[in-house]
């Protein structure tokens, strides 16, 4: 089908957006910051994670003196919201 959009088209067309956004950081470490945190968010998008549900949950985790040596449990591709979270989230 010509023109269907598929999400790896919708996901490049995010990416070339960020492009232009990303002129305006400020400086080149406001840039690297903003690249770091699209990171994140596409990470989530692609692991099934809502975004702002697991940032707001890995904050307060590490703010409540989360081990390091359990850090991996923080990954997108192992986080499981707790239903509390995920409500206050949203």
């Amino acid at each position: 089908m010509v023109g269907a959009i598929t999400s790896e088209s919708a996901s490049l067309r995010s990416i070339a957006i960020g492009r232009k956004n990303w002129l305006f950081a400020g400086s080149k470490l406001g840039g690297e910051r903003a690249a770091a945190i699209y990171t994140v968010i596409e990470t989530c998008k692609m692991n099934g994670v809502e975004p702002q549900a697991y940032i707001a949950d890995v904050i307060a985790k590490i703010a409540a003196d989360w081990p390091a040596a359990r850090w991996d449990e923080l990954m997108p591709w192992n986080w499981k919201a707790s239903e509390e979270r995920a409500r206050l989230a949203a």
